[in-house]
């Protein structure tokens, strides 16, 4: 059998499950993400020596240490994957919630009703985590899921996705509500993406540029696209210096190889020559490398020269490009020019600046005075996310279980009619 047959086979299985997943209700799915967190746990002595096989070979093969960053968990890290499965667990079931409800002069009674959207495929590279995430929040949403994942940590993620089936199971519901390919190879991506009859009724991809180039050429069903993760962090003439500074390190060199890391910092030609210093000492004392225009470079002479492409660059590493900048106007402007819409991120006092800036940039999260890093489905307190949505449609920002969902509208009457009968 081709692809495309087999996933259409993996499909109508998924669609079966959904079915039968929607009706138990949504006790019967809180019962099953609970037995699946549990299940997560009984078993991560082998899934994170499993884990270690698959990270050791991936830095034999040459993978730099941002990207083995990404592959790796530990047992904290496995930890905090439980804890998001129970936490979405506990959160209300986004099913059959009235949104609003209204009635017409002819006395018809409309509401508008969340409905699960189906069948959700999920395409990820490196992070195993997005297994469950993404498992755990299609469950929370009445929602079938097929998980592709990337080659480096296939094994990883098969553990991961058992562990949910079998919760799933243990409760009475069909273990092919969650649903993994046969293999890594891209081929799957390709049929997941051109399958628009007996296929997924949407697909979330999550990746790199050859990924999305990927995504752009072949698909024929709705994308919820999780882009680049260009981030920025503005520092206004306005900010408060210790705050800057540590909201700028934090952003990130917290975490450099995640999508919500800072990758350029822009700041005011008015606090630059005090300021620019002392965030630039503290980055460069965690590790970072710093890349800057002439006037940042002026200011700290170890900065390297940034080139044109630095701007638009989603580094994932211990990199930042440096900018000083002339105003909030020509920040929001090169955030308008070279950003990902992803999360930007402004310091300052003022907060009639804070305004404007929150205001003018159109990016999925923008913050005032807090980390980019909690641009975060978890930190939002969604349990986790199935992506960041940088695209206007649907969804935008963390996308949780609410966001899987969509909408029916029910029409109650007492026997009214739009003609005249009899005629």
């Amino acid at each position: 059998m081709t692809q495309t047959t087999e996933f259409k086979a993996l499909t109508g299985r998924a669609r079966s499950a959904q079915q039968a997943l929607a009706q138990a209700g949504p006790q019967v799915r809180t019962q099953a993400l609970q037995a699946a967190a549990g299940v997560i746990r009984a078993r991560s002595k082998t899934i994170l020596e499993v884990n270690a096989e698959e990270v050791e070979t991936a830095r034999k093969a040459g993978s730099d240490a941002a990207f083995l960053d990404r592959l790796s968990l530990n047992q904290d890290r496995l930890n905090t994957i439980a804890d998001g499965v129970a936490a979405i667990a506990t959160q209300s079931d986004p099913v059959g919630v009235e949104r609003r409800t209204w009635t017409r002069p002819n006395g018809l009674q409309l509401s508008e009703v969340s409905v699960p959207l189906g069948v959700i495929g999920v395409i990820f590279e490196s992070r195993p985590n997005v297994t469950a995430d993404a498992a755990a929040l299609c469950v929370r949403a009445a929602n079938a899921v097929i998980l592709r994942g990337g080659s480096e940590t296939t094994r990883t993620s098969a553990l991961l996705a058992a562990a949910m089936r079998d919760g799933l199971a243990e409760i009475g519901l069909p273990e092919d509500v969650v649903q993994v390919p046969p293999s890594s190879d891209r081929a799957w991506v390709t049929a997941m993406l051109e399958t628009d009859q007996g296929g997924c009724d949407l697909v979330v991809p999550r990746g790199g540029k050859s990924l999305i180039a990927h995504v752009r050429k072949h698909t024929r069903v709705p994308v919820l696209s999780h882009l680049d993760g260009v981030c920025h962090a503005y520092v206004h003439e306005a900010a408060a210096r210790d705050k800057a500074v540590r909201l700028v390190l934090d952003s990130k060199m917290r975490r450099t190889g995640v999508c919500n890391a800072l990758e350029t910092l822009l700041i005011d030609d008015a606090c630059a020559p005090d300021l620019l210093p002392l965030i630039a000492d503290a980055l460069m004392g965690e590790g970072c490398a710093l890349r800057g225009d002439d006037a940042a470079r002026a200011i700290v002479p170890g900065i390297a020269a940034a080139s044109e492409a630095d701007w638009a660059e989603e580094y994932l590493d211990a990199i930042l490009a440096v900018r000083v900048v002339a105003g909030l106007d020509e920040a929001v402007s090169h955030i308008a020019r070279y950003g990902s819409s992803h999360t930007d991120m402004i310091v300052t006092e003022d907060a009639p600046a804070a305004a404007k800036f929150l205001n003018a940039v159109d990016s999925a999260v923008v913050m005032h005075n807090a980390s980019t890093g909690f641009s975060d489905g978890g930190e939002f307190g969604f349990g986790g996310e199935i992506g960041i949505a940088t695209g206007r449609l649907h969804a935008r920002g963390p996308v949780g279980a609410d966001q899987l969902t969509t909408s029916k509208y029910v029409v109650r009457g007492e026997g009214q009619v739009r003609g005249s009968w009899p005629r």
